[in-house]
């Protein structure tokens, strides 16, 4: 818990002082005030965020933290388990969705094993921060100990500080695990008040007596468990998944430093909701990238009060929405701190009336 409650406590309210200054530039620029919309509202908030007039966005980070789910054997899935794995190998040959967008934005990708059901070897394209070989079936009693949700968490930590020192200005999250978006929904339930049914969608693709099924299962692990809505790290241990205390701790170490950090779809955005319920103060660092397909995310994002930049209809995680969502706030940046003002570029400003 030392590394935990010290990130915690180094996570301060943001200055909105610089969304004042960041405004008042946006608004000498050669354009009609508030013309280029959302863009302007993201340079704003990463001025707030990082406490600078003039950011600069060159160093792009994704965290993609792979783990398994022992819910998977109830069914939750389409996939079989070993997928997780399998996907792993994928990204450490640069062949998945998230490497490609990544080279498309120019982020580099680091991949986690935080608690894949196999025994991976460490290698220069993966970190092994491995908690355990996947989480219990949450629906025979709780997923991990309290002490493995800590260490998850604080996992996350220390591999966001150890890339943050070779240079990060921005954060991206993203995930892979079979049955992790059962995991998902009962967090999302338990934290939004929400009914189950409304917070769950089909994941990988299920049909639709799988999809009942699933329904009923995450209700079950509800009920046994009987997680603490107050209490991030009582849900994470009852119903959570390794990767997403990972990336919940991804978000506390972003925090700390004032990195912005852009959230992907419904895995990510219930590690935002573990993080958020530990410190609320993160949300003010958190950009949401898209708004998933899955259900459960808009309930996220509508609990928290993010507005997502995109709408593409993306369900597949990995950290995809984030490498996206990304490159639009760095266009954001760079209308703040490239175009030039009326003034500098002999242009006309607006006349009364």
């Amino acid at each position: 818990m030392q590394l935990l409650n010290k990130t915690i406590k180094g996570i301060k309210k943001t200055d909105k002082l610089f969304n004042e200054k960041a405004q008042a530039r946006l608004d000498n620029l050669t354009k009609p005030q508030g013309s280029l919309g959302r863009l302007e509202d993201l340079a704003k908030q990463v001025a707030v965020i990082t406490g600078k007039e003039a950011p600069a966005l060159k160093n792009k980070v994704i965290f993609t933290f792979a783990a398994d789910h022992g819910i998977a054997e109830s069914g939750v899935s389409a996939y079989p388990q070993a997928v997780t794995a399998q996907m792993v190998a994928n990204f450490i040959n640069g062949g998945a969705a998230i490497n490609v967008l990544a080279r498309h934005v120019g982020a580099r990708v680091v991949i986690v094993d935080l608690g894949v059901a196999s025994d991976l070897k460490a290698q220069a394209k993966l970190i092994i921060k491995k908690v355990g070989f996947g989480t219990k079936n949450m629906a025979n009693g709780p997923a991990m100990k309290r002490e493995e949700a800590v260490q998850a968490i604080e996992n996350g930590i220390e591999i966001f500080e150890h890339e943050f020192r070779k240079g990060i200005d921005i954060a991206g999250i993203g995930d892979m695990g079979i049955g992790n978006t059962a995991s998902s929904s009962a967090i999302t339930a338990v934290i939004t008040g929400l009914a189950v049914e409304d917070v769950t969608g089909r994941g990988t693709g299920i049909d639709d007596r799988s999809f009942a099924s699933k329904i009923e299962v995450i209700k079950k692990a509800i009920a046994l468990n009987k997680p603490d809505k107050g209490d991030a790290l009582d849900i994470l241990s009852k119903v959570g998944g390794f990767e997403i205390g990972g990336l919940a701790g991804v978000i506390l170490a972003a925090s700390s430093k004032r990195i912005p950090v852009v959230i992907d779809g419904f895995i990510s955005g219930a590690a935002a909701l573990v993080a958020y319920t530990l410190v609320p103060e993160t949300k003010d660092y958190m950009i949401a990238s898209h708004c998933s397909v899955e259900k459960g995310h808009k309930a996220i994002l509508h609990y928290l009060g993010l507005s997502p930049i995109l709408d593409l209809h993306l369900r597949l995680g990995e950290g995809t929405g984030s490498a996206l969502g990304i490159s639009l706030v760095e266009a954001s940046i760079k209308i703040l701190t490239e175009m030039a003002t009326f003034s500098s570029a002999a242009v006309s400003e607006r006349v009364a009336g």
